[in-house]
């Protein structure tokens, strides 16, 4: 059905993601993908979904539409996230150049922090769109932690930071980058700053999130719109 699964973590970031389209002037249509309802792009060939909470329901959702939608070459996760950096303000974006998992504890062994890089040709079609389009907010590229924690506490943000060298900090990125590796299928994050992963966290995300995720929803259009016209061009240089 599409070639690209854009796979937020709650049902709440995935519809504000699909209002942000709609709201571009492209429809949506409701679709079902074995037990789990979707909504389809069409414009884009994108099919948004979502994948649950946490590492592992979001691995398994994720793993689940991959195996239901054989023709998808890109899993996105895109959803919400706390910033780890002062440069980030609220609504900015983050692209995950890799997804670094900070609360896998090995213990047995010494061994760094699982890490996923993103799809190399993906990542470098979002730094071109960044870099050629005028974004009402900023998009940034770095790494995005990932755990099943919710960071509330200055200290606790920092210490992420200082381990994982991480823009910003969510849930569920690491679980989708499992899935999509173990389906060789290319993978990227893409996060919309809500919160400053502080105290006021919470209430941060709840005013923020119907506001910024769109954000992504902007992002994606432009990225599907450079995309479609380099294609074009090189079929028009193939004909020449």
């Amino acid at each position: 059905m599409a070639s690209a699964l854009v796979v937020a973590p709650q049902a709440d970031e995935a519809e504000a993601l699909v209002s942000g389209f709609v709201r571009k002037g492209l429809p949506s249509q409701d679709v079902s993908i074995g037990r789990m309802k979707c909504w389809f792009i069409p414009v884009l060939d994108v099919l948004v979904a979502v994948g649950g909470n946490g590492k592992a329901q979001f691995a398994l959702q994720t793993q689940y539409l991959i195996d239901l939608c054989p023709e998808a070459r890109l899993v996105i996760c895109a959803g919400a996230a706390g910033r780890l950096s002062n440069r980030l303000n609220i609504g900015d974006l983050v692209v995950a150049t890799a997804t670094i998992e900070h609360d896998y504890k090995e213990h047995f062994i010494s061994e760094p922090l699982p890490c996923y890089e993103a799809d190399a040709e993906i990542l470098l079609q979002f730094r071109r769109v960044a870099s050629y389009h005028q974004f009402p907010f900023g998009v940034h590229f770095g790494r995005i932690a990932s755990g099943d924690e919710d960071i509330v506490d200055a200290s606790r943000a920092d210490e992420v930071r200082r381990t994982t060298s991480a823009l910003c900090v969510a849930w569920e990125g690491s679980g989708g980058a499992r899935a999509a590796r173990f389906s060789t299928v290319g993978f990227l994050e893409i996060r919309a700053i809500t919160d400053a992963a502080d105290g006021q966290a919470a209430k941060s995300f709840h005013q923020n999130l119907s506001t910024v995720l769109p954000h992504i929803a902007e992002l994606l259009i432009a990225w599907r719109a450079q995309r479609d016209q380099v294609t074009s061009g090189d079929h028009v240089r193939e004909s020449i």
